[in-house]
């Protein structure tokens, strides 16, 4: 059984672990609120995207559509982002994500695909390097960046436009964690390429205007859906830095309570330990009194 003193040290121990969780709680609870802001407004900008780009893509077909929109063909080559956050602490939020991750890799290695990986985030870096080795082409850690913004989408961006123009890459898929609230953070997997037109998108009210396009709809498409592309990584890390925040104060929350559970707990112990040797040393005292 434990001393006293190893007791009183335990508990002081356990004090000094529930102020540092108390405190990354308070920190996560401050910036979750620009995070959650962040992410909220950049969805209208890509429902906007969405519903620009299926109104023009209703216009193009067969050898006219750009490449990004048509693909290649084949479905062959597949490239996989996964983007999870650079740091713990967060219960299972990064694990989640590159659980997905892992689940679809292993399901296109398996039917003889051909994959290759992007890790954004510490986290995803770490153990998708692990699991497949060469198949990473490149990490991105997001701590490079001061705040999370274009900076940190346009290179990944240009990456996965560099893989599908050399031909090593037929389909582009993006998994990362849709923040929906708290205490909810969904696996999300998107496909960048070949360009899903969102067929739910709300269309465009023309008001009964015939509109000629100049340049043509397949130029702007050229042009349009790279920065698209970007628009979506962006969203996507925004998603991603609201959910992190979100899930590590849950899980600050989580263990502060729980530290304050084992203190309660540990406190019971030593007064009851310390109770017994007084009554241990009150009932030698008084056998010795009565000895004499």
């Amino acid at each position: 059984m434990a001393s006293l003193k190893e007791m009183r040290s335990r508990i002081g121990s356990v004090k000094a672990t529930q102020k540092i969780t108390k405190a990354m709680q308070m920190v996560a609870a401050a910036k979750l609120k620009r995070a959650q802001d962040q992410a909220v407004a950049a969805r209208p900008y890509a429902t906007k995207m969405a519903a620009v780009i299926a109104n023009l893509s209703a216009g193009v077909s067969g050898d006219d559509a750009p490449k990004l929109l048509a693909g290649t063909g084949s479905d062959q080559r597949h490239l996989i982002v996964v983007a999870s956050a650079d740091k713990g602490l967060a219960g299972g939020f990064s694990s989640n994500i590159i659980r997905a991750a892992r689940k679809r890799i292993d399901s296109l290695i398996a039917s003889g695909k051909d994959v290759r990986v992007i890790a954004v985030g510490r986290k995803s870096r770490d153990q998708l390097t692990r699991l497949y080795g060469k198949a990473v082409v490149k990490t991105f850690e997001l701590s490079e960046h001061k705040t999370i913004g274009l900076p940190s989408a346009q290179p990944i961006a240009e990456l996965i436009a560099e893989e599908f123009e050399e031909g090593r890459a037929d389909v582009v898929t993006l998994f990362y964690s849709q923040f929906k609230s708290v205490i909810s953070q969904v696996p999300t997997a998107k496909q960048l390429i070949p360009t899903v037109v969102d067929g739910g998108a709300e269309p465009i009210d023309l008001k009964g205007a015939v509109y000629e396009y100049e340049p043509s709809e397949e130029e702007i498409l050229e042009t349009l859906l790279p920065r698209a592309i970007t628009t979506q990584i962006l969203a996507a890390l925004y998603e991603n830095q609201a959910g992190f925040f979100g899930a590590q104060m849950s899980a600050m929350d989580s263990a502060t309570r729980n530290a304050g559970d084992l203190i309660s707990a540990l406190t019971l112990q030593y007064n009851r330990s310390r109770q017994a040797q007084i009554t241990k040393e009150l009932i030698e005292i008084i056998s010795g009194a009565e000895a004499l």
